[in-house]
């Protein structure tokens, strides 16, 4: 049996919920990050769930299964890199699931540079990795799944913060 790796698949546009439907029935693991916001109109306020990287959803599977993925209707086409489909590291999916479970809002003390790569110690993103910049007047954990050129960022204390060695 071949080995499965994780791909970013490009869907229509607003089209994630139905891209996740679809590749779900062809009983293929997937992945879809959302996020609940609370949306304002005119005349009342409701929460609503969107995915938080649009026009993107994430499988894990073997190159048949990616080929089968491609076939519903709601996708468009595997993220590629020189012309072949472009696999992401387990961690960088896991990061980002660590960083979605979140849901305090936490802070990382002066201390730390921005640039700085760490990893976080404890907590709930506990063994998440990532690159403080600032934003805000406040220094922030990124978490970047690099192939798709996007960052999701979370407030994170000093002490549940580690500095990594680079070599």
């Amino acid at each position: 049996m071949k080995e499965k790796k994780w791909f970013a698949l490009y869907t229509k546009p607003r089209h994630e919920f139905k891209a996740e439907m679809e590749i779900s029935a062809f009983d293929i693991e997937n992945y879809l990050p959302k996020i609940t916001r609370l949306k304002q109109w005119s005349d009342r306020k409701k929460k609503v769930t969107e995915p938080l990287i649009r026009g993107y959803i994430f499988i894990k599977a073997d190159e048949k299964e990616r080929y089968q993925s491609l076939q519903a209707k709601a996708v468009l086409n595997c993220v590629a890199f020189k012309g072949k489909p472009a696999s992401i590291p387990e961690f960088q999916i896991e990061n980002l699931r660590k960083m979605i479970e979140g849901e305090s809002e936490l802070f990382i003390s002066n201390q730390i540079q921005v640039g700085t790569k760490v990893k976080v110690a404890s907590g709930p993103f506990e063994g998440v990795e990532g690159v403080v910049y600032n934003a805000d007047n406040y220094k922030m954990l990124a978490i970047t799944i690099d192939l798709l050129n996007r960052s999701v960022s979370v407030r994170l204390p000093a002490q549940s913060v580690i500095k990594l060695n680079e070599k």
